[in-house]
């Protein structure tokens, strides 16, 4: 039996593994998957520092949102030990100063005791599909997540999103085969952030998922997956420390 790729899953903001929970499943016949926790620190170069202590020396990597943020950061830091990337709803571009301000109003909100009605009343409208909103067992897991992370880790990665700096300029430099994977509905991170990604990283592939907003593994868990399991067996030549090479190393 072939040996299963090493497989970092990064998850997104107030999410956890349950986010991955399909993928997980569908990719376990040939991946061997971890799910990082990034909720520990509060800037995104200490928890990339904290994934790639935890890593394989070297991994498939897959990021959403602020997982994909955290992905690109590994990228800058250590692009070396990545073999394959996947970008799922991430964005490049560093935060507008409406996003800030809404961020301080969620802070606020949780000084207030209100942490769990930001996901309620500010996140659920624009993270899923209208058709998903009345999906009930989408709804909970999302609101089970958020209350898992809870409130401390949420600061911590308000503040990692928030002192970002622009990671368009890495983009350029990564050389691993990549897969940039965004839904059609995305409002958080519109498709063109995803196209203006796949224009500029050297070896990018860009999947657009209809019918799907800003969780996409939940929202196309089928769809996604198949897409993952296609970019993790590609046997294409993969770019890594000691240079191109023409088969994978697992």
């Amino acid at each position: 039996m072939a040996k299963r790729i090493p497989l970092v899953l990064l998850p997104g903001t107030l999410c956890d593994e349950r986010l991955w929970k399909y993928q997980m499943e569908s990719l376990a016949d040939i991946a061997d998957l971890a799910v990082a926790n990034i909720s520990n620190h509060d800037t995104l170069t200490a928890l990339a520092e904290e994934v790639l202590s935890e890593a394989p020396q070297e991994f498939a990597l897959a990021g959403l949102s602020l997982g994909g943020m955290v992905a690109l950061e590994i990228m800058r830091i250590a692009p070396e030990r990545v073999l394959k990337l996947a970008l799922l709803d991430t964005n490049p571009y560093p935060p507008r100063p409406e996003q800030k301000d809404t961020w301080n109003n969620f802070f606020k909100m949780i000084d207030n005791n209100q942490f769990m009605d930001i996901t309620k009343k500010h996140l659920l409208p624009v993270l899923i599909h209208p058709d998903k909103q009345d999906d009930e067992a989408t709804v909970l897991t999302i609101l089970q997540m958020a209350e898992a992370i809870g409130e401390e880790a949420y600061v911590n990665q308000l503040k990692a999103v928030m002192s970002r700096e622009d990671q368009r300029r890495i983009l350029s430099s990564v050389t691993c085969p990549v897969m940039i994977m965004v839904g059609k509905d995305d409002v958080v991170c519109p498709v063109p952030m995803s196209e203006y990604m796949a224009s500029q990283i050297p070896h990018a592939t860009l999947e657009i998922i209809e019918d799907a907003g800003h969780l996409i593994t939940l929202e196309q868990p089928e769809n996604v997956s198949q897409r993952l399991k296609k970019w993790l067996l590609n046997t294409g030549a993969v770019r890594n420390g000691n240079g191109l090479v023409e088969k994978e190393p697992w």
